[in-house]
């Protein structure tokens, strides 16, 4: 059996969607998958052996490009993807940029969502089946597994299904350099203090706060700070100063080696950002606040996770700015955040919580 699974974008998503490459390795035993993903997220695939095919489509890059190179391009994708016949297709991303590729691909089964649950409507031109989802199906990786799940009758429902980052030995040497470095025997926590909205991060003395909880209880942890951009790295620093310098602010990594870092950590805190995403998919444990979006429907998903939400009224607001910004940072609080992260590292009951209080 051929499949073919669309979802080009983004990080988070695609993330998401690797718990359906377990899934079909269970329902379809020796099953060949092929994905089509945005050439910027291939790291996020490249070299999972679940996979025979990764087909790369420069979807940002071509909006930039206006070249007789862009047509050649666009020319060989569609031919690699028209290449072989697929028995099944599964367009999990449901716009019209994955309509026009699942209208590419050679087969009887193209398999999306149902009209309500398209992010554009003229993608059910493309697909001959469309998926409603049930009640139960709040978060994402249930909704791209019951997609997935329709022509087999293996439940979605069954387990917890895996996922992982793909790293090189290289990779992994790294890793290992890094903690070596801090040479201390205590918890592995890696903070993450960014994201791409202001409404989803937290403040800083809230950050302060908890690193200096959790040293209290674990004063040889090692306090890892990532960062995507330089405001970022900027705060870690900060907070790294006002710690005495009893943490590290992380190099600029590619994605494998941030993902190696991950696989290394006891603990990876941070708001609705790829990082904590990352380290769900590796297997990670989490601990992760929600402000301006639902951390039940778009945090990690499984046993392993435990979510903050706002407990604002407002909260999952969607709202990239919001005058009462300040007021719904301060929600998330430092001692939600550290009996969240305690209990992590304690190895108690862990789970995912719904609401913080304030205190």
């Amino acid at each position: 059996m051929r499949i073919l699974i669309i979802k080009t974008s983004a990080l988070g998503d695609i993330i998401h969607a690797l718990p359906v490459l377990s899934y079909l390795q269970q329902a379809a035993p020796g099953a060949r998958i092929d994905w089509v993903a945005e050439e910027a997220f291939q790291e996020l695939l490249a070299g999972n052996p679940a996979l025979e095919r990764l087909i790369t489509v420069p979807f940002k890059r071509w909006k930039k490009e206006r070249t007789l190179t862009v047509i050649a391009e666009m020319r060989a994708i569609a031919a690699s993807i028209r290449r072989e016949p697929y028995d099944l297709v599964f367009d999990l991303q449901g716009n019209l940029k994955s309509g026009i590729i699942c209208g590419l691909a050679r087969s009887k089964r193209k398999i999306g969502y149902s009209l309500k649950h398209l992010q554009e409507r003229v993608n059910a031109l493309a697909t001959t089946e469309r998926v409603s989802f049930r009640e139960s199906d709040s978060h994402v990786i249930q909704r791209y597994l019951r997609v997935a799940s329709t022509p087999f009758e293996l439940s979605p429902d069954a387990r917890e299904w895996s996922s992982d980052i793909y790293t090189s030995p290289e990779d992994d040497a790294y890793a290992a350099g890094v903690l070596a470095a801090s040479a201390a025997e205590g918890p592995v926590i890696l903070l993450h203090t960014g994201t791409t909205w202001r409404t989803k991060l937290w403040h800083d003395q809230g950050w302060q706060g908890l690193a200096e909880g959790i040293l209290a209880h674990y004063p040889s942890a090692t306090l890892l700070f990532s960062w995507g951009t330089l405001e970022e790295r900027q705060r870690g620093e900060r907070l790294v100063a006002t710690l005495g310098n009893r943490g590290r602010v992380l190099e600029q990594l590619t994605l494998k080696r941030f993902a190696a870092i991950l696989k290394r950590c006891d603990l990876v805190v941070g708001g609705d950002t790829g990082p904590v995403h990352l380290a769900a998919a590796v297997g990670r444990a989490t601990l992760s606040f929600y402000r301006a979006t639902d951390g039940s429907r778009n945090g990690p998903f499984g046993s392993r996770h435990v979510i903050v939400q706002s407990p604002l009224p407002c909260t999952d607001c969607m709202h990239k700015q919001c005058e009462r910004d300040q007021a719904c940072a301060e929600s998330i609080t430092v001692a939600t955040m550290l009996d969240g992260a305690l209990r992590q590292l304690g190895g108690g009951a862990g789970g995912r919580t719904g609401v913080a209080h304030a205190t």
